[in-house]
């Protein structure tokens, strides 16, 4: 007999053979009509498995999120089973879940393409209102060859010589239909349901290798209800609209090309955004104490050998060696990929006390990383970037509050663009890490508390995490995610302790015994890369920025060439006011001005014609709304010039007017 303990604090003894299906409909008959699985300790496992041992279980219902894995799992083995009834002789491939769906990849003379979807999409749904369960079964390596050969599945065959000889070789079929997979599955194909939809076709070459032949790769989604697929849907089509790059062009912010992979050429009207943030930056960071510094770009390979990240992170690292035949400097320099290295080389110039504790140090820093070509995307992966990066240096006593000083300003930050929903992770040792276990344990403890701490005085409005085994090399550190408008998450900024760059570069300060004190160094990044955290805001904003943060606030249009002049001292008032303004006194209708402007995503336009210049007044229309109100010129620069104050700039005029 073994023992199993339930979620609700019960334990039952069982044979050991009982199954999951037996032990859900031991329970009760509704409970294991909604059972698609069941763990133990925490495994997932199909139904129909032997328990085997005692533990912990626990009955997973089609509307437990770990069911929806499952779901995509087996509509991705019912696509392919419909592709290969539709094209017979097509051969299938592998078959994974990922994120928000599934794909599998096929091997045939003649590519897929979307045009094919209506006619998979209705075989599925004939395979799955067929409801066969699936089964499982364990094959001898000589039976899976032959059967798959037999089938002129060469893939497979190929596949089954690669799984290591201790491994099981498992087959799940539904019905006729059978596949290679290591499962699990839920009980019968009728459980997938209908809220599925495949999405797109795309070359893949056989596991990623361009010696490989071409595969056709079908992508598909899949969701446990109907109202979650249509969500889905909608988050894409918005995020289509939303798409960075595409308002990038008709913003006329930025530009990519082919002379520059992965790096921005930024446009007038995107610099100045790209300005306004660092500006805004500055000043939060001038609150909080910090001192701007600036490290070289290009140093020696020998300073990224003792930090250690020639050997953990060269391959991601730009080279530059000096040529020519007339250059006796044959020395091999390194594009800096971060500003570490650099910070501690300017802590380390002249003798620091303890009473100069905390030292934080803050760079605007242009750094560089090889990315691959496939992998580059706009703004949000590039190879040349800006990181708003800083180092503390700190006596191992004031690392916590300090944690808690960055955890502060990151979250001010983020509710100054209006980011309010946040998730803070502890990310915890990697496998592959420097440092003794004493000091990982010391971080790793200390910021556990912090964690709680965060949790704590958010009252539950920070939601807080672990991620085990995801930590920096050097140290353990917290990931802080963001969600935008439409519900996407953004991991931006990190808090990473690390004991160890100051240990191999000698850092040290004198302490109140007078002895050479080691210093906890804290890396802290609050946007990360800068042009990342601007696409984020382009997508979240979708081009329509609050006054303050908008390249062009203000447009004042004529209706007439009798306002032309008044329409350029209003533009001159605005702009004395701290308002970026511009006139436009084209010979156009004034729709055509309005709806041009509005497609540039000019958050005021100001309409003037003859009789707003005789009253001195303007009819002031707001992006993404067709009302307009007529102002006098007065109030509007009034109301205009209070609105583009920076949030930051307020809260410091409600401070000193609350102290007066």
């Amino acid at each position: 007999m073994i023992d199993l303990a339930f979620p609700d604090g019960s334990s039952r003894q069982y044979e050991a053979t009982a199954t999951g299906a037996d032990i859900a409909g031991g329970i009760s008959k509704s409970l294991l009509k909604k059972a698609v699985a069941y763990t133990l300790d925490g495994e997932l496992r199909d139904l129909s498995d032997p328990v085997g041992g005692s533990g912990r279980i626990e009955i997973v219902t089609r509307d437990d999120p770990r069911a929806l894995a499952l779901i995509r799992h087996d509509a991705a083995h019912v696509m392919a089973e419909a592709v290969q009834e539709l094209w017979p002789g097509t051969q299938v491939t592998i078959g994974p879940v990922i994120e928000n769906g599934f794909y599998y990849d096929f091997a045939r003379n003649e590519p897929f393409s979307p045009e094919d979807f209506p006619a998979i999409e209705k075989k599925m749904r004939e395979i799955i209102a067929r409801n066969k369960p699936f089964t499982k079964e364990v094959w001898s390596r000589d039976k899976a060859r032959q059967v798959f050969r037999d089938k002129n599945e060469g893939y497979k065959v190929e596949l089954i010589d690669a799984i290591p000889e201790d491994q099981d070789l498992k087959i799940y079929a539904q019905g006729d239909w059978f596949d290679l997979c290591r499962g699990p599955h839920m009980a019968s194909t009728g459980q997938i349901g209908g809220a599925f939809k495949l999405m797109k076709v795309a070359g893949a070459y056989w596991r990623g290798d361009s010696n490989n032949p071409m595969l056709t790769r079908i992508y598909g989604t899949a969701w446990a209800e109907q109202a979650q697929l249509d969500n889905y849907l909608h988050v894409l089509e918005e995020a289509e609209k939303r798409d960075h790059r595409r308002l990038g062009r008709e913003m006329d912010l930025f530009h990519f090309q082919e002379e520059g992979p992965g790096v921005v050429f930024w446009h007038a009207k995107g610099w100045k955004m790209f300005q306004t943030l660092v500006s805004y930056m500055r000043r939060r960071l001038d609150e909080h104490a910090y001192q701007e510094v600036n490290a070289p770009q290009v140093l020696d390979k020998s300073l990224w050998e003792t930090s250690g990240h020639w050997g953990w992170y060269k391959e991601n690292m730009f080279k530059v060696q000096s040529a020519g035949d007339d250059t006796e400097d044959e020395r091999v320099f390194a594009l800096k990929p971060m500003n570490c290295p650099g910070h501690v080389q300017i802590f380390k110039h002249g003798l620091k006390s303890y009473r100069e504790l905390p030292i934080r140090l803050a760079e605007f820093g242009n750094v560089h990383r090889y990315e691959p070509s496939g992998a580059l995307h706009g703004l949000m992966r590039v190879r040349g970037f800006t990181q708003d990066d800083a180092h503390i240096f700190c006596t191992d006593e004031q690392m916590a509050a300090e944690c808690l000083k960055i955890n502060d300003l990151i979250l001010s930050v983020y509710e100054d663009f209006g980011f309010d929903e946040i998730v803070v992770k502890l990310s915890t040792r990697p496998e592959k890490r420097v440092g003794s276990d004493e000091l990982w344990d010391r971080a790793e403890s200390v910021m556990t508390d912090v964690l709680n701490t965060i949790e704590a005085q958010s009252g539950g409005r920070i939601k807080t995490g672990i991620l085990p085994g995801e930590g920096a090399f050097y140290g353990p550190k917290f990931e802080y995610t963001l969600r935008d408008a439409i519900g996407r998450e953004w991991q931006c900024g990190t808090t990473q302790v690390d004991f160890n760059l100051p240990e191999r570069f000698g850092a040290f300060y004198i302490g109140a015994d007078s002895e050479k004190k080691q210093p906890v160094m804290i890396h802290r990044a609050i946007c990360g890369s800068m042009e990342r955290f601007l696409g984020i805001l382009i997508e979240n904003f979708a081009g329509h920025f609050p006054l303050w943060f908008a390249p062009v606030q203000v447009v004042v249009a004529t209706i007439t060439s009798e306002a032309d002049a008044y329409a350029q001292s209003v533009v001159e008032r605005l702009k004395r006011a701290g308002l970026s303004a511009q006139a436009d006194l084209r010979n156009e209708k004034i729709n055509y001005k309005v709806r041009e402007h509005s497609l540039a995503k000019v958050p005021v336009i100001l309409v003037c014609g003859k009789r707003e210049a005789e009253e001195a007044t303007v009819n002031l229309r707001r992006l993404g709304s067709r009302d307009q109100v007529s102002l006098s010129l007065d109030e509007a620069l009034r109301q205009l010039a209070a609105e583009a104050v920076p949030p930051d700039l307020k809260r410091k005029a409600a401070g000193t007017a609350e102290a007066a």
